[in-house]
């Protein structure tokens, strides 16, 4: 799915879902990105969404390796397809 919207995200935590043991329940920690916190997203029972407070990448260690991935990888680029970019984040 090349989209981050609520859809994607439902779909994504669905997946999650299916795979956590059936006397586990999986937390996961978020930055508060619309499609994370919509109203419509569909929380599966065995899953509880942690928000990080706003505007604290610090506490996002992901957010790193994002600025890391743009600075050397993709900035200044033309890619030539959704998959090119795949590609260079996959290489990175």
């Amino acid at each position: 799915m090349p989209w981050c919207d609520t859809y994607a995200m439902t779909q994504h935590l669905a997946e999650i879902s299916r795979h956590v043991a059936d006397d586990a329940h999986a937390i996961l920690i978020m930055d508060q990105a619309g499609w994370h916190m919509s109203n419509n997203l569909v929380v599966p029972t065995n899953i509880t969404i942690l928000p990080l407070p706003p505007k604290s990448p610090e506490l996002n260690p992901v957010e790193n390796l994002w600025l890391f991935m743009r600075e050397n990888w993709l900035s200044n680029r033309i890619f030539k397809s959704y998959d090119d970019i795949v590609a260079h984040c996959c290489d990175a």
